[in-house]
């Protein structure tokens, strides 16, 4: 087991193909920033784009829930346990959203925080020696992170410092943020929830940083279309410390992930004003932007997620979704004793991203 060394890494790791597909990556990241403001109320795209990305970052873990289940469930009950355990990451990824929201920094605390909302328990870092990688095909062992508690905290002392420190290194934030998933991965420093943490770490630091104002740059997708590069490329920077193809990776993954976003959005601004138009048009007395709000907050709205948003009566809300049926625009679907009522639009922006 090689030692893990301190950051900021040694040698020069913004060569001049990092830089140029550094500048591509931000451009698409500013864009995205732009066009999260055309959907008016921020909760629609944290709500549901957390659940997506919670989905698809716990199913990099083997943790493999459907759509339906995701969003048919919610705070007072799940349709399965790996339910549950994606609405613990969307918890604690909105948990550090507020934290960092609130202080500007994103310390070890903090991360401790985020890792205990995902796993619900409170054992904080590795106390007992262990802890080895495998290769899910053939069983070996392709890395041993340390191994010891106090190695564990000044590791993770470290990355706190370069995470918040600017002064340590002029390095650009993305390839900053690259180093940073790297660091954390490899310090591997709790029993388990650390894959999901660590992609945590990566939205929030772009939050930090004023890269983006709302948590909506999910990589999970992307990383789970290029799973074997992703796992190789991390123990190849272990194995030669040879940072470039890593970080190309990285800032690739920003790139084409915020295409992917910013076509998404566009989407779901697109079917808002779609309902927006045949709502007023066709149904002008139950119009509001409190119920447009609601029917692209919740791909799978109830009666009860009505009438706690609009502040109306359990009869009234059964009334509004009745004509919205009829106009076609959602779907009634019976779980159990539960009726939902689907948003088939926003549904398929979700389910079917256009790459």
């Amino acid at each position: 087991m090689s030692k893990l060394e301190l950051l900021p890494p040694k040698g020069k790791i913004e060569t001049k193909t990092v830089l140029k597909k550094a500048a591509e990556a931000h451009r698409y990241l500013a864009e995205l920033k732009g066009v999260a403001h055309s959907i008016p109320n921020q909760n629609i795209l944290i709500d549901t784009l957390t659940l997506q990305e919670a989905r698809e970052s716990s199913a990099i873990e083997n943790i493999i829930s459907t759509f339906d289940d995701v969003y048919q469930s919610n705070s007072n009950s799940y349709i399965s346990s790996a339910a549950k355990e994606v609405h613990a990451y969307s918890s604690a990824l909105k948990v550090g959203f507020e934290l960092v929201k609130k202080n500007g920094l994103l310390t070890s605390n903090h991360i401790l925080k985020i890792q205990s909302t995902i796993e619900n328990n409170k054992a904080g870092f590795r106390k007992l020696p262990g802890t080895k990688l495998f290769n899910e095909s053939t069983g070996e062992t392709v890395y041993t992170p340390p191994q010891d508690y106090d190695t564990i905290v000044d590791l993770m002392s470290n990355l706190q410092n370069y995470i918040n420190n600017d002064g340590l290194t002029d390095v650009d934030p993305l390839i900053k943020m690259a180093v940073i998933h790297h660091q954390f991965e490899s310090i591997h420093p709790f029993y388990d929830g650390n894959g999901r943490t660590g992609r945590i770490i990566n939205i929030l630091f772009l939050i930090k940083n004023d890269l983006l104002s709302l948590p909506i740059l999910y990589l999970s997708r992307y990383i789970i279309k290029h799973k074997a590069d992703y796992y190789r490329l991390l123990q190849e920077v272990r194995n030669t410390k040879d940072w470039e193809p890593w970080i190309l990776f990285m800032l690739d993954a920003i790139a084409e992930t915020s295409k992917s976003t910013i076509r998404m959005i566009n989407g779901i601004a697109l079917a808002m004003q779609q309902y927006k138009g045949l709502i007023r048009d066709k149904a002008t007395k139950i119009y509001s932007q409190d119920l447009l709000n609601n029917l692209f907050r919740y791909p799978y709205t109830k009666i009860e997620y009505l009438m706690n948003d609009l502040s109306i009566s359990r009869n009234t809300a059964i009334r509004y979704l009745e004509k919205l049926e009829k106009l076609d625009l959602i779907t009634k679907k019976k779980v159990g004793r539960d009726n939902f009522y689907v948003n088939k639009s926003l549904l398929d922006i979700l389910i079917n991203p256009k790459y």
